[in-house]
């Protein structure tokens, strides 16, 4: 980026003339934003990054998909507290009517042993854990759509610097054909200018290109085909807060991670709650009427029934449903450590992304900006050969684009940072 220091110096010395003609100081020349990359579509609506991140939790089907996991959930919470149902049996003894026994009895099971709350609770964690695998996914959909974002406010940034470009290159092109016409330049000169139009058109096809794959990409997060939409430059560049790393530790300590992995530790419990219920043999009550065609009277049946646990205790389930809950509670010290870890570095990325995005925005990008305008006045005049403008061009565009790569990473650091902490994190009524 440094290496064309003359164009710098020449920005310095066309301020520093302007400056003397005038008696005032310049003024120092604005960042381009994206708005006039875009061509106008009156009929888009205009996105900021916090109204497309809207957009997308409200139509995106990952997280469509996600909710429709949590209302399964909810129903298996129902199913879980539902009871055993009756049983209905008929016996007939004897085939002559004369001598017949008939028996009618229902046969009411009943669970002991805690079965019923445990499958309950074991239930809700399973839908706990429904809603915080939502959140998940919505931290990962902000990270990801703000990486997105911000790629087609480059596209777009380089789109209308390759505009600009293009049209530099066809006045250069008429300008060197006038020139051989008037016998003060070589006809190679005019060739050189066409092949630099080309290849400006080339470039501003290529630009053209990638916006447009920038742009559907963008639109996919919300469901849309195609992108069919315009960008807001409200709040884009306005950098994220850099939180307090103490404040930071503690919501991360308390985040989905973390809150998952405990939330399986607990579902992994409850689990082995219901293989220790199994051992306790449930109750099978019978209540009904027996006719005695012989006899002729009725009599009551009442009776009860319980399995007997001589060959099958459920020892063995019991025995792996624990050894899980010892494997979910590692699992937990590991995500522990993980949230930590990736907090830190998610604090870092941050504090740099902001150091370099104010260090771009304030003194290299209206630098280069300012070196590129001085060419480009430069050419217009005749001083300076097309190739010095695209020199400049580039020289900017690099600058531009890093200082969106900086700010773009700054937000995505920001999201991953509230992903851990646990922003916008639904929870269990």
């Amino acid at each position: 980026m440094y290496r064309h220091s003359y164009l710098l110096a020449l920005a310095v010395f066309a301020a520093g003339a302007s400056q003397a003609q005038s008696g005032a100081p310049g003024p120092i020349a604005p960042l381009v934003t994206d708005a006039a990359a875009i061509p106008p579509q009156p009929q888009s609506p205009a996105l900021s990054l916090p109204a497309a991140i809207a957009l997308a939790f409200e139509r995106n089907h990952t997280l469509a998909a996600a909710r429709h996991e949590i209302a399964a959930m909810e129903a298996t919470i129902i199913q879980a507290g539902a009871r055993p149902n009756p049983e209905f049996s008929a016996l007939l003894e004897d085939t002559r009517k004369a001598t017949r026994t008939t028996t009618y009895q229902i046969n009411q099971p009943i669970e002991l042993g805690g079965k019923r709350s445990a499958r309950i609770e074991a239930a809700q964690r399973a839908r706990d854990m429904a809603l915080l695998d939502y959140a998940a996914r919505r931290g990962e959909l902000r990270a990801s759509l703000t990486a997105a974002y911000y790629e087609v406010m480059i596209a777009g940034e380089r789109r209308r610097l390759a505009a600009e470009l293009a049209g530099l290159a066809r006045t250069s092109s008429g300008m060197a054909e006038r020139r051989v016409m008037a016998g003060k330049i070589s006809p190679v000169e005019h060739t050189k200018a066409r092949v630099a139009q080309a290849g400006a058109q080339l470039e501003l096809s290529q630009a053209d290109s990638e916006l447009t794959l920038a742009r559907r990409k963008l639109a996919a997060f919300w469901g849309a085909a195609d992108g069919a939409f315009q960008l807001s430059a409200g709040g884009a560049e306005a950098l994220p807060e850099l939180p307090p790393i103490a404040e930071l530790t503690g919501k991360v300590a308390a985040g989905p991670a973390v809150r998952l992995a405990r939330l399986e530790v607990e579902r992994r419990q409850a689990l082995a709650r219901v293989e220790t219920s199994k051992r306790t043999p449930d109750l099978t009550l019978s209540l009904g009427n027996k006719r005695d065609e012989e006899a002729a009277r009725n009599m009551w049946v009442v009776g009860f029934s319980v399995p007997i646990p001589v060959f099958d205790s459920n020892r063995g389930n019991e025995l792996e449903a624990l050894r899980r809950v010892d494997k979910a509670r590692d699992e937990l010290s590991a995500a522990e450590l993980q949230a930590q870890g990736d907090a830190a570095q998610g604090y870092e990325r941050l504090r740099n992304a902001r150091e370099e995005t104010a260090a771009l925005r304030d003194e290299i990008v209206p630098g280069a900006y300012s070196a590129y305008q001085a060419a480009r006045t430069g050419f217009e005049l005749g001083k300076f050969a097309f190739l010095d403008v695209l020199d400049a061009q580039r020289t900017y565009f690099q600058a531009k684009a890093q200082y969106w790569k900086a700010l773009s990473t700054a937000f995505q650091a920001t999201a991953d940072l509230d992903r851990l902490a646990g922003a916008d994190t639904p929870t269990s009524e």
